[in-house]
């Protein structure tokens, strides 16, 4: 594709007509990134268009822009990286516009720039964001950590789309029909492409959900529910404003969120989400494709029909040579009446067959119409149906491999319990209680690489087994509690049966005394001797009952007591068997959270052998202060393990110190490895052994934990040897800063801009002086040249005169807003390392002023050279941003002092470029007056000249190269000596910039 009709076609697309961007020009641009591969056409167009002056254009090339992202070439976002932190500061400035596109166009520019760094960070997602399940899975790495991080990711990314989406909708006025006005289109056609983002990042969105559902607790995950359904119910509501509108209806077909969200607690319902499925037809992918009649063809087209009929007429009638077209007085007799009856009636019928045919063509094209819809209705509901199947396929394999996984797990189920049998067949009543604890042992097996991370989740589990054993010791009371009532009932039923024996006792011997009576009676009355046998012969029956009875409740009380010998026995095994479950568990869970932490500490000692792994320098305060915490972990793990051998039943707190010191020992080694990066060589060759040793004697010591018979073997000793040296070593690396009493930085601060003030006046006086002496002593070209270059120097000191006020004023508020109560003095030494910063940015100004005007000096006595007037200028210009840089950290960014601060540090570069432009020009003119003159030379003297001149470039050229090494050596040993000297830290607030920074600062 040409590079001038992609120009055109860029510039016709992003224009200032608040009208949608035209699909053609759109894919014009499109199809180019895929022609050259890249973006860089587009870039080199835009970044001739005023986007920081007109918020309609900004707003349709951040539509055009979106669809490259979306549509184009892969290295569109290579080639546009480079112009994000452009795209941030744009985003800024206009956010602070409330009306117009203001607010929109920041909004766009933001999601923007999420969407780069998004697909720079997960390079597996394309563009267009169209990706299968197994890609999907593929880009997690089947890392639960990973899935985790990239779903908080996609809710930052679809944060962002929904915003644009709303603030779109609040602008337009929904009273009116603003979808069918230009106005309103211009603000609509980007959603298009929000439309596409959004429904994948919806389906994906769900899809991880019930994959972390899977894998980590429920209550892990209650934060990605709640910002899920935040996010469901505002997605939903926009769909629906959407599809109502008449601009969407014909341009894409936008699906419909279910009623309900998913259930993510069931797992299950990953079977009924539906993908939802956005359809683009293809005729009406183009608002601007539909051929458009105009005015000039429809006056062609009725003037042929007209000419036409005007024919078919004079086929019929035949046609006249006079002047008067219906004269026919000459061709038949009819008399003119019928004559205007004859046509007045063909003018009729051809009216109605005008009619006719325009309503023949009206039904035509509304069937036409009718046939597209139904055509496009028909291919989204083949398309949904094609994702149905799919989805159903991949549906039929993950529930397949989940029947694989389940009889995998009934297998091994079926294994543990034919090793249970005999516990089962003695516990019958506790099977239940077994089982459970059979599972979460199983989950804890097949769960051990998440140990690390669920000590809450192992500490549940334990307690849980702790609740199953005092389940069982309640029903051990209970089973004595039984056996005492059984126990008291059998001794109230012995004495119950001794008192009725008792009774049948007295009542015999009552008896007795009454057949006294009656054998007495008997001799006194003969005739009731049969009437007192009778009664002895039941009373002799009666006591023969109760003995019976008497026999039978003492067989029941026996039988009573073999139940309760059993239940004994029975609870005595039950309880043997829980016993040694449970410390089979313990000492499970002991040998795997010992196997994670040595695989912790094992990765920490590779990831040492590989400096590549980690891209910053870390501070040796930092390292200290975690080795105070890894013998903190040290002394409380020790604790943990004789309290463990003491109680065994307790191991929640051993877990946690076994965990807690893995993780401290890696941070150790990390932080030790990093630390090396910014020490000395020999510190940091000593410092990197003690680490390594440090995780050797570590890994000893993990290994000395499992077995309670080798406890004397675990000794910390090593371990406190190496982080002792560790702490020594770190000590020495530890930074000196300024032996400058705090209360006297405030005064210093005072002292140190006094004197570079005093410095760049002394700097100017000596500017006019040599000036005043050129102008004595020379004259010519030399003279114009030395005034040239003298008056740039005199213009960048009153420029940096102006930057010494500015920063002044600005610091003089910041201490007046900052300190409180507090005196400034007190305030310079509250904030220490922001007041060095300032008195090292002072510095530099003052000795950076005084090294260009000996440099100029020598300039102007033609002893100098211009290269180092040009590069104390660049030095003086950089120590200035340095300055400025340390001025306003703490500065308010709505500040007018900040603003003047800002536009004199402008001056200082305008100034600097003009000191730059002056000795390059000054260079110039004196190189062009000692021209060489070769005319008096012979053939052999040009070429041994010759040969002399390759020598000479040869020579300047390697010691341009060492050169060029020795100053970044110097550059890199004079941050370090800096560095030492002053105290800096990694992300300290007020560090002072380098060299390299202030002069982008500058720039």
């Amino acid at each position: 594709m040409d590079v001038s009709k992609m120009t055109v076609s860029i510039n016709k697309a992003i224009n200032t007509q608040e009208v949608a961007v035209k699909e053609k020009h759109a894919r014009t641009c499109i199809l180019g990134t895929h022609h050259e591969k890249g973006a860089q056409t587009f870039w080199s167009v835009v970044n001739r268009l005023p986007l920081s002056s007109n918020a309609v254009l900004c707003w349709k090339f951040c539509h055009v822009f979106h669809k490259l992202l979306r549509d184009g070439h892969p290295n569109v976002l290579k080639d546009s990286l480079r112009y994000k932190n452009e795209l941030s500061d744009m985003s800024r400035m206009w956010g602070h516009l409330s009306e117009g596109y203001g607010q929109l166009c920041s909004i766009y520019l933001k999601l923007l720039r999420t969407k780069m760094e998004y697909h720079t960070k997960n390079p597996r997602f394309p563009g267009n964001l169209q990706m299968s399940d197994r890609q999907l899975d593929e880009a997690g790495e089947s890392d639960v950590n990973n899935f985790f991080q990239l779903t908080v990711e996609m809710f930052d990314y679809l944060e962002c789309e929904l915003n644009l989406f709303q603030t779109v909708f609040n602008s337009l006025d929904m009273s009116r029909s603003v979808s069918v006005t230009t106005a309103g289109q211009c603000r609509l056609a980007p959603l298009i492409q929000v439309i596409l983002d959004c429904s994948h990042l919806y389906d994906y969105t769900v899809k991880l959900l019930f994959k972390l559902h899977s894998c980590l607790p429920a209550d892990t995950l209650q934060g990605h529910r709640d910002r899920f359904m935040e996010q469901f119910t505002k997605l939903k509501d926009l769909f629906y404003r959407s599809s109502n509108l008449q601009y969407f209806k014909r341009l894409i077909q936008i699906p419909q969120l279910p009623e309900n969200p998913p259930n993510f607690l069931r797992a299950s319902a990953l079977s009924e989400h539906i993908s939802p499925v956005v359809v683009i037809p293809a005729e009406a992918s183009s608002p601007d494709s539909e051929p458009v009649l105009e005015k000039d063809d429809l006056m062609d087209m009725d003037a042929s029909q007209q000419n036409s009929y005007d024919s078919k007429f004079d086929d019929i009638f035949g046609s006249s040579s006079s002047s008067d077209p219906f004269n026919f007085n000459s061709q038949n007799g009819v008399n003119k009446d019928e004559k205007d009856h004859l046509i007045d009636q063909l003018y009729r019928e051809i009216s109605g067959l005008k009619a006719q045919l325009e309503n023949m063509k009206t039904e035509s094209h509304r069937a036409m119409l009718q046939l597209k819809g139904r055509i496009s209705e028909l291919e989204a509901e083949l398309a949904e149906q094609q994702h149905l199947r799919q989805q159903a396929a991949d549906d039929s394999e993950f529930q397949r491999a989940e029947l694989d996984e389940l009889k995998k797990k009934r297998e091994d189920t079926e294994k543990a319990q034919r090793s249970l049998t005999e516990i089962e067949r003695k516990a019958q009543a506790n099977e239940q209680r077994y089982s459970k604890l059979k599972e979460k042992y199983s989950e804890l097996v097949q769960n051990h690489a998440d140990l690390l991370r669920k000590n809450a989740e192992v500490t549940k589990q334990v307690s849980v087994a702790r609740q199953a054993q005092a389940d069982l010791e309640r029903e051990k009371k209970e089973l004595e509690d039984s056996f005492q009532r059984v126990s008291d009932q059998a001794q109230r039923k012995t004495q119950e049966q001794t008192e009725v024996l008792e009774s049948l006792k007295q009542e015999l011997a009552t008896s007795k005394q009454e057949l006294q009576i009656v054998q007495g009676s008997l001799e006194s009355s003969a005739q009731s001797e049969a009437k007192w046998t009778a009664q002895i012969a039941e009373l002799e029956k009666e006591r023969g009952g109760l003995v019976e009875a008497m026999a039978s409740r003492e067989e029941e009380l026996s039988t009573l007591r073999q139940q309760l010998e059993y239940t004994q026995i029975k609870l005595s095994s039950t309880e043997e068997s829980v016993g040694r479950l449970a410390k089979d568990q313990r000492k499970m869970l002991l040998a795997e959270s010992r196997r994670a932490a040595e695989q912790v500490v094992q990765e920490a000692l590779r990831r040492f052998e590989e400096p590549a792994l980690f891209s910053c320098a870390g501070s040796a305060d930092h390292l200290l202060s975690k080795v105070r915490s890894v013998s903190s972990c040290i002394e409380q793990l020790e604790k943990c393990w004789s309290q463990y051998l003491a109680c065994p039943e307790d191991i929640s707190g051993l877990l946690h110190s076994v965990t807690l010191l893995a993780h401290l020992t890696s941070d150790t080694i990390v932080h030790g490895s990093t630390t090396c990066l910014r020490a000395p060589p020999e510190p940091a060759d000593s410092l990197t052994e003690a680490c390594k040793q440090y995780g050797r004697e570590t890994l000893t010591y993990l290994s000395f934990l499992e077995e309670e018979g080798i406890v004397e073997n675990a000794d910390s000793t090593a371990m406190r040897s190496c982080l002792t040296r560790i702490t020594a070593i770190g000590e020495e690396l530890l930074p000196r800063g300024l032996d400058i009493k705090q209360e006297e930085l405030g005064d210093l601060v005072d002292k140190e801009m006094a004197a570079t003030s005093a410095a760049i006046e002394t700097a100017t006086a000596r500017i006019e002086e040599m000036l005043s002496k050129s102008r004595a002593g020379d004259t010519g070209v030399k003279l114009e040249v030395n005034e040239r270059i003298l008056g740039s120097c005199t213009s960048l000191m009153q420029a940096i005169k102006v930057l010494i006020v500015a920063s002044k004023e600005l610091q003089r508020e910041i201490v007046e807003s900052g300190r409180g109560t507090a005196s400034p003095k007190e305030f310079y030494a509250k904030n220490s390392r922001w007041t060095e910063g300032l008195i090292s940015a002072s510095k530099a100004v003052g000795w950076g002023a005084t090294v260009m005007v000996d440099a100029a000096d020598l300039v102007v006595q033609g002893r100098g050279k211009f290269e180092e007037l040009m590069v104390c200028s660049h030095e003086i210009a950089a120590s200035t941003a340095q300055l400025v840089a340390a001025s306003k950290v703490k500065a308010d960014k709505d500040s007018p002092n900040l603003a003047q601060l800002q536009q004199a540090s402008r001056g200082v570069n305008q100034a600097t470029a003009a000191v730059v432009a002056s000795t390059i020009s000054g260079k110039s003119q004196i190189e062009d007056t000692d021209s060489m003159d070769f005319s008096s030379m012979t053939l052999t003297q040009i070429k041994r000249q010759e040969m002399d001149s390759q020598v000479r470039v040869l020579e300047l050229e390697n010691e341009l190269q060492k050169e060029r090494q020795k100053l970044g050596e110097l550059r890199k040993k004079h941050y370090e000596l800096a560095g030492v000297a002053e105290g800096w830290e990694e992300g300290t607030e007020a560090s002072p910039p380098t060299l390299q920074e202030a002069i982008t600062e500058k720039e």
